[in-house]
C-alpha cells in the first residue's frame, strides 16, 4: 500500500522521465546529435582546452560564470562531452518540466457523467496523461526535432525563456496563496529565464517582452489587481529574475575586465556591427574610396571580404571601430528606411501568412484561430454563469481577446525589429516561434477549465472544478484535429530533411577528421585555415571527443585577435602572423581546391606586395578530399 502511494505521489514524474527518455533514444537510434554551427565548436574548443590548451570560461557567446562552470567540468574529466550533454539536458530537461506540468493540469479535470470507482478513475487519469505526454512528443518530433538533433546555443536559450514562460503562466492557483509560495513555486520559470540568460543573453532579452506578457496576463487574473499582496508576489518573481540577471551580467563584466579583454571585447562589437548589420561596407567595392579615407586599404577589404583578417597584423580594433562608426553614422543615415520598413512589412506577411516558416507558421496561426474561438466562447459562458455577480475583476470577461490581440501587436514589433535589422536567422526565427507557442499554449489552458486542486486533493478538486459541455468538448477535439494534421506534415518533411543534411555533414566532415589527424600528427607545425574553406565543418557531440590542444586555427572568425588567441599561436612563438607565414618553415596555410580555384591567390599575394613583397603560394601537401597544404613562398 505505501509503495503504491509512493508510485502515484511521483506518477507525473515517472511517466514524463520514461516518455523524455524514450524520446531521446529513439532520435539517438534514428540520428546523430551535431553541434549545429561552428560557433558551438568554437565556443566547445575553448571551453573544453583544446582551442588554447586549458579549458576557459572566456568563450564570448555564454556569460562567464557559466562559461567557467563548464570549463571546470572538463577540467574534472575531460573525456565527457560536458558542453553538448549541458545544452542536451537544458533542452530536454525543459520538455520534462512541461510534460510534469501538463500531468498536474490533466489531474483536476472532472470526470465524465456517471458514478466510476477509484480503479476506474485511475486508469482514465493515466490514459489522459499518455495521450498529452504522447502529443507533446509528437510536437517534438513534428516542430522542434531538428533543433533538438542540430543543437545551437541560441535554440537552447530559446527554449529555456519558452519553457519558463509556460511554467509560469500555468503555475496552479492555488499556489499562490501567499506572497511567499507564489514565489517559491515560481522559481524554477525565473531560475530557467536567467540560465537563459546566461547562454545568450541577446536571445533572452529578444524574448522579454514575451515574459513580460506573461506576468501581465497572469496578474490581470486576479481577483484584485492593485493590492499590495500582488505587489509582493510579482515583484519579488521580478526581484529575483532581474538580480540574477544584473548579477550575471556583473560577474562577466569583471571577468572581461583586463585590458585585453577589454580591447578585445571593443574589437568583436565593431566587427559584430559591419559584418551583421552593414556587410555591404566591405562586400561592395562603391564603398573602397570610404574604406581608404578610413585607413583601410583595398588588399585589407579583400581580407575582411573573405574573412581571413586574421592574416593581417594591422586589422586592429582602432580600425574596425572607425569602419563601425562609419557605418552606423552614415551607411545607416543613408538608407531608405520608409521603403525597407515596406518591404520588411511584406516579407512579414508573406513569412507568416503564405508558408514561408511552415509548420511554425502554420500552427502559430492554427494556435491564434483556436485562441480566438476558445476566448469568445470563454467570454459568452462565464458571463452566463455570473449572472451579474461582480466580485471578479472586470478584466476576465473580455481579457482572452484582448490578450491575444496585445500578443500579436508585440509579436509584430519584435518581429519587425528583427527584420528592420535584416538580421533573420532561422536560430532566432524558429526561436520566436516556439517562445510565441508557449505563451499561446499557456494561455488556451488558462482559458480552458483546468482549475487546481492539487493542495485540495483529487477528489476535491474534481468537485471544485467547473464542467465542460458538449460545445467545450467539441472546440478541443477540433483543435487537436488540426494539430495532429500540422504536426503530421511537419514531421514528414522534417525527417527527410534532416536525414539529407546529416549526410551532408557526415560527408564534409570527413574532410575536417582528416585535417584534424593531419595536423595533431606533425605537432611541430601550425597550420592556418583558410576560413570558407572549413566554414560548413560541424561536430558530432558524442562521437568527436577530443580535448587536445589543436595545433590549428582560422584565419579569421570572431575570437580572432582575442587574448586566447594570442595565448595559443604564442605557444608556437608566433607574433605576427603576416611575418610567420613568410618567413617560418614550420607555420603553413590550408586551403580547400574549391576555395583556391573561386577566390584565387590574389588576396594573399596582394597583400605581400603592397608589403613590398613577392610572394607566392606553393603546394606541399594535400589532405583529405581536395583540401592542400601551402606554404608562403618568397
Amino acid at each position: 500500500m505505501k509503495r503504491d502511494k509512493s508510485l502515484r505521489k511521483y506518477e507525473n514524474c515517472i511517466l514524463t522521465l520514461l516518455t523524455v527518455v524514450m524520446n531521446v533514444l529513439l532520435m539517438g537510434i534514428c540520428f546523430d546529435f551535431y553541434y549545429d554551427l561552428n560557433d558551438d565548436t568554437v565556443m566547445l574548443d575553448i571551453m573544453s582546452g583544446a582551442y588554447s590548451g586549458t579549458p576557459d570560461g572566456h568563450n564570448m557567446q555564454t556569460l562567464y560564470p557559466l562559461g567557467t562552470l563548464i570549463a571546470l567540468c572538463y577540467r574534472l574529466c575531460d573525456k565527457v562531452p560536458w558542453y553538448g550533454l549541458f545544452l542536451l539536458v537544458c533542452q530536454f530537461g525543459c520538455m520534462y518540466l512541461v510534460g510534469v506540468r501538463l500531468c498536474v493540469l490533466t489531474e483536476n479535470l472532472r470526470p465524465p457523467a456517471g458514478k466510476i470507482d477509484e480503479k476506474q478513475r485511475r486508469v482514465q487519469g493515466i490514459l489522459r496523461k499518455a495521450f498529452l505526454l504522447f502529443g507533446l512528443s509528437f510536437f517534438i518530433w513534428g516542430i522542434c526535432l531538428s533543433h533538438l538533433i542540430h543543437i545551437q546555443y541560441t535554440v537552447t536559450s530559446a527554449i529555456l525563456s519558452a519553457a519558463a514562460i509556460f511554467l509560469f503562466l500555468t503555475t496552479p492557483d492555488c499556489f499562490g496563496k501567499s506572497p511567499g509560495q507564489f514565489v517559491v513555486r515560481n522559481l524554477p520559470a525565473v531560475l530557467l529565464a536567467i540560465l537563459s540568460y546566461q547562454i545568450r543573453s541577446e536571445m533572452l532579452l529578444l524574448t522579454l517582452p514575451f515574459i513580460g506578457l506573461a506576468g501581465l496576463y497572469r496578474l490581470a487574473g486576479e481577483k484584485k489587481i492593485f493590492v499590495k499582496e500582488n505587489l509582493m508576489k510579482y515583484g519579488g518573481v521580478l526581484g529575483i529574475l532581474f538580480s540574477g540577471m544584473l548579477l550575471s551580467y556583473g560577474a562577466d563584466h569583471a571577468a572581461y575586465g583586463s585590458a585585453g579583454w577589454k580591447d578585445f571585447v571593443a574589437f568583436f562589437e565593431a566587427r559584430t556591427t559591419v559584418y551583421d548589420f552593414y556587410p555591404e561596407l566591405i562586400r561592395e567595392d562603391a564603398y573602397q574610396e570610404a574604406l581608404t579615407r578610413l585607413g583601410v586599404t583595398p588588399v585589407q577589404q579583400a581580407l575582411l571580404r573573405n574573412y581571413n583578417y586574421g592574416l593581417d597584423d594591422e586589422i586592429d580594433t582602432k580600425l574596425l571601430i572607425a569602419a563601425a562608426d562609419y557605418a552606423t553614422d552614415v551607411l545607416r543615415g543613408e538608407k531608405d528606411w520608409g521603403r525597407i520598413a515596406r518591404k520588411q512589412l511584406y516579407r512579414y506577411f508573406h513569412r507568416l501568412f503564405r508558408g514561408g516558416d511552415a509548420p511554425y507558421s502554420t500552427l502559430l496561426i492554427w494556435l491564434y484561430i483556436m485562441g480566438v474561438v476558445a476566448g469568445v466562447y470563454n467570454c459568452v459562458h462565464k458571463q452566463m454563469k455570473r449572472s451579474g455577480r461582480q466580485e471578479e475583476a472586470a478584466l476576465h470577461c473580455m481579457d482572452p481577446i484582448g490578450q491575444i490581440m496585445l500578443l500579436a501587436v508585440v509579436r509584430s514589433a519584435v518581429w519587425m525589429f528583427i527584420l528592420l535589422r535584416e538580421r533573420d536567422p532561422e536560430r532566432i526565427t524558429h526561436s520566436l516561434y516556439l517562445v510565441e507557442f508557449s505563451l499561446l499554449a499557456a494561455m488556451m489552458i488558462r482559458m480552458s477549465s483546468f482549475k487546481s486542486g492539487v493542495d485540495q486533493g483529487i477528489e476535491e478538486a474534481y468537485k471544485a472544478a467547473p464542467g465542460r459541455d458538449v460545445r467545450h468538448s467539441a472546440i478541443m477535439a477540433v483543435a487537436a484535429g488540426f494539430l495532429f494534421l500540422i504536426l503530421v506534415g511537419g514531421l514528414g518533411s522534417g525527417v527527410s530533411i534532416l536525414q539529407a543534411d546529416q549526410e551532408q555533414r557526415a560527408s564534409v566532415n570527413e574532410n575536417w577528421r582528416a585535417i584534424d589527424a593531419y595536423c595533431k600528427a606533425r605537432q611541430e607545425n601550425f597550420y592556418f585555415e583558410d576560413v570558407y574553406s572549413t566554414v560548413a565543418f560541424s561536430r558530432k557531440i558524442f562521437d568527436d571527443i577530443d580535448c587536445g590542444y589543436a595545433n590549428y586555427d582560422i584565419l579569421g572568425g570572431w575570437i580572432c585577435n582575442s587574448p586566447l588567441y594570442r595565448e595559443k599561436i604564442g605557444k608556437y612563438g608566433i607574433e605576427s602572423v603576416t611575418r610567420a607565414l613568410l618567413e617560418r618553415d614550420d607555420v603553413y596555410l590550408i586551403v580547400s581546391d574549391l576555395e583556391a580555384e573561386t577566390q584565387g591567390w590574389e588576396w594573399i599575394e596582394d597583400f605581400y606586395e603592397a608589403k613590398g613583397v613577392k610572394a607566392v603560394m606553393e603546394k606541399v601537401d594535400s589532405v583529405g578530399e581536395g583540401y592542400g597544404v601551402y606554404r608562403v613562398a618568397k
